[in-house]
């Protein structure tokens, strides 16, 4: 598949949705000078597969917002649709104890969205954050905006800027 991206046609800003985690999101977004480029799609783009068949872009440009737990604290892995993440060897490359996959109560607890729609900011606190190397090579990235049907666009020095995220491999 090629790594262009047909992007769907974006909501107006003023367009609102009936779900508040959403408008969350996109208020996140505005705060942090990016533009509103949330879209809301009728089916569960809830997996990098199918977000990928519904956005027409290659599985390698979604940008899963994962939550994992490190030391009693939420960290966030922003990896490729494409990647498994190996938590050790993000553990061993930034020093950090062991990381475990969080539980869906943990991850609403701490990004205040559910797992599936997690969005890589729009969380009640600051979440420390990796993005993943892969991602870098796609011009275009869509992540969770905070339910199983909203994904937002951005490019990856934009999510690296306002998650201030740092750079990792993660396979």
């Amino acid at each position: 598949m090629s790594h262009e991206t047909k992007l769907p046609e974006a909501p107006a800003s003023a367009e609102q949705t009936a779900d508040p985690v959403v408008e969350n999101v996109r208020a996140a977004l505005l705060a942090a000078g990016l533009p509103d480029t949330v879209i809301v799609v009728p089916d569960s783009v809830a997996t990098a597969a199918t977000a990928a068949a519904v956005l027409g872009c290659d599985v390698g440009a979604i940008a899963n917002s994962l939550i994992f737990e490190c030391g009693g604290e939420p960290l966030l892995i922003l990896a490729s649709g494409a990647a498994k993440v190996d938590v050790k060897l993000v553990a061993r490359l930034h020093g950090l104890p062991k990381i475990t996959r969080a539980t869906p109560d943990f991850v609403l607890r701490h990004a205040g969205q559910a797992v599936g729609g997690v969005a890589p900011l729009g969380h009640p606190a600051p979440i420390r954050t990796f993005l993943d190397t892969d991602l870098a090579q796609f011009p275009v990235l869509w992540a969770g905006a905070g339910s199983h049907q909203a994904m937002l666009s951005a490019s990856y020095g934009e999510l690296l800027e306002k998650t201030r995220a740092t750079e990792t491999p993660v396979r």
